[in-house]
């Protein structure tokens, strides 16, 4: 399998497993400023040349050495599972995307036909939403009526292609401490480029695609939409220690045990 989702400087001097929905968007820039001392005119997603990824062919060379040495520091970044689902949902299945289309074509009249998902027009948020959350459920515990995305996937299962094929973090920060996270990243390595993490803006790629929420976090989720994201992110909330019980905290209960993570994740 190798290791999909992971990018690399090309100076050797970080890994990174992507996951989605956890600001990769600024993660990505920020390794790439590491490296030229500007940021990447437009989605890094869309970079194929000044940052090592697996997708690209040239890259899997030396990121596989990196990550099989385990001589390169190598981090992610994960996210409370309730506001990532919900992220996921305003910017996938409400959101236009930046080519002007729906996200997968013909996936939001799918959601409509067949889980009752509207999301034309001044739509119901917090019902398109728990019902979108079904459809979720459903492609990660069954893989019907489709496979499910990278988006809404667990993030456990991300991070466990990276370990079960060699690698081991040295670190796994929360988004909710971007800054203290990001900084601890910077401190450890050596880079090119000096990054001043107080100016480096955020880049929110998903911003703009759909319509604005107009609910707190917690207004989504009753008690039926709480045992489904539980039942779909069990081990995401044990293992990043967030709290399944509240929707409206954000900040996880304690620090993440790379250990733990790495014994549960490499079986």
């Amino acid at each position: 399998m190798g290791f999909p989702g992971t990018w690399m400087t090309e100076s050797g001097s970080v890994i990174y497993r992507v996951v989605p929905k956890c600001a990769c968007s600024t993660i990505g820039q920020i390794l790439y400023f590491s490296d030229h001392g500007r940021f990447f005119d437009g989605d890094i997603h869309d970079a194929t040349d000044g940052l090592h990824k697996w997708a690209r062919e040239d890259s899997r060379g030396p990121i596989t050495a990196a990550v099989r040495t385990r001589e390169t520091y190598a981090f992610s970044c994960v996210r409370n599972p309730y506001s990532r689902i919900l992220s996921s949902f305003f910017d996938k299945i409400a959101g236009i995307q930046r080519n002007g289309k729906r996200y997968r074509g013909k996936l939001v009249p799918q959601l409509a036909a067949q889980y009752g998902v509207a999301v034309e027009g001044e739509f119901d948020q917090i019902a398109a939403f728990r019902r979108f959350l079904l459809f979720a459920r459903d492609t990660i515990r069954w893989r019907r009526p489709m496979e499910p995305d990278i988006h809404w996937s667990a993030m456990r299962g991300h991070l466990a292609t990276f370990v079960v094929n060699g690698g081991r973090f040295d670190r796994i920060f929360h988004t909710e401490d971007f800054a203290g996270g990001m900084q601890g990243v910077l401190d450890a390595i050596d880079t090119p480029v000096a990054v001043d993490l107080g100016r480096v803006p955020r880049f929110n790629e998903s911003t703009g695609h759909g319509p604005k929420r107009a609910h707190p976090v917690a207004a989504f989720f009753d008690d039926l939409a709480m045992h489904l994201v539980y039942e779909i992110y069990r081990d995401d909330f044990d293992l990043f220690r967030y709290d399944p019980a509240d929707p409206a905290r954000s900040a996880p209960l304690g620090e993440i045990d790379l250990d733990e993570v790495h014994a549960r994740l490499g079986r």
